[in-house]
């Protein structure tokens, strides 16, 4: 499922690893649980991953790539809900106990055995167009603010607001898919601060002092999420001089940006001088990170991205699967950030939070 060559552990990860990391951030069981019997949290996850159920086979129906797809679409439908079925059983049937990682892996499996490579490519190429014709208008708002540290927040407030664009929330699919989504309207229409995690102060602290010589960041989702909220913030960091790594899903999950769409959106976004609205490029780097889920476990990461990023001073990790349902507590040998928004109801329980809330979480490495 993920790339050929052999994937290895993330270079800026805390070592020992074994005893220092866990992808998941939340505990579905503890060591003094029956392994034979779902615990109440593991039937909550499975029933969300139920719910999706649905939406996914709406996706994979119209498929115009997969032959017979309305019918292989049902037998996705039909495997999927046997596999969870089997595990709210037996907790340790195929591959368990379950955690997030597994539970998305299983689904992904499903969808490809079937022929699915890429059921939501066409809403991701229609988001992509729509954000790429606004992406000089959402720039120049942020270059028109003179203050430094307002500047940040509003880039920060950008992330967010393209990270509402997540096909993979039961909810936000069929709101996406009522009335579309406005992104200047959703950067003002954020939770009020303080965020369930805020350490925006201390993080619009530290940039001020201009300090990262390189940032790796794990993006998300494509359209508004990308293009609106991860390369304003990135143009931003390279203006100051700080070289980017964008880390992209190797292969398609949901409606997250893949490595060559990317490479194809960075195309269509530069100038003829291979600037960025001004903005020389040459310390942007793609990276392929060779996951293929929407969350990410970082024990497994591609040689392509261990040798760009192994010498980066500043790791983000963006969106609700990448930097809350997984790596939240994801500890660094260098200054780290988390930022996401939340979009489940059972993370939103588990942080204390409201639902739609925004985690940022800034961890700084005092060398």
């Amino acid at each position: 499922m993920e790339s050929d060559s052999e994937m290895v552990p993330f270079p800026l990860l805390m070592t020992p690893i074994e005893s220092n990391y866990r992808a998941c951030t939340i505990p579905y069981r503890f060591p003094s649980d029956n392994p034979h019997k779902a615990t109440p949290t593991e039937i909550a996850w499975i029933d969300l991953f139920l719910n999706s159920i649905p939406s996914f086979k709406k996706r994979a129906e119209s498929d115009p790539t997969v032959p017979d797809a309305p019918t292989k679409a049902e037998k996705f439908a039909q495997r999927y809900v046997e596999i969870l079925e089997d595990m709210k059983n037996d907790p340790e049937s195929h591959g368990g106990p379950p955690d997030c990682v597994l539970l998305c892996r299983l689904r992904e499996q499903v969808l490809r055995e079937l022929g699915f490579r890429d059921i939501f490519k066409k809403v991701k190429d229609d988001e992509n167009e729509k954000a790429i014709s606004l992406f000089g208008h959402v720039v120049r708002l942020n270059d028109a603010i003179d203050n430094e540290g307002k500047r940040v927040e509003n880039l920060v407030r950008g992330i967010f607001a393209g990270n509402i664009f997540d096909l993979g929330s039961a909810q936000l699919a069929e709101a996406f898919s009522r009335d579309g989504m406005s992104f200047v309207a959703s950067c003002q229409n954020l939770v009020p601060r303080p965020w369930v995690i805020d350490d925006l102060d201390t993080f619009k602290a530290k940039w001020s002092k201009n300090p990262w010589k390189k940032a790796v960041i794990f993006v998300d989702n494509s359209g508004a999420d990308i293009i609106l909220g991860i390369l304003p913030f990135a143009r931003e960091l390279l203006q100051r001089g700080t070289q980017v790594v964008l880390a992209a899903n190797e292969l398609p999950s949901i409606n997250d940006v893949t490595y060559p769409e990317l490479v194809e959106i960075i195309s269509k976004l530069k100038d003829e001088h291979g600037n960025l609205l001004g903005v020389d490029m040459s310390n942007l780097f793609i990276a392929n990170s060779g996951n293929d889920m929407p969350v990410i476990d970082l024990t497994r990461v591609s040689q392509e991205l261990v040798y760009l990023s192994s010498d980066a001073d500043l790791v983000i990790l963006e969106g609700m699967g990448r930097g809350i349902e997984t790596n939240l507590y994801a500890q660094f040998k260098c200054d780290s950030l988390k930022i996401g928004m939340v979009k489940h109801p059972e993370v939103a329980q588990f942080l204390g939070a409201r639902l739609y809330d925004c985690v940022f979480k800034y961890n700084e490495v005092i060398s």
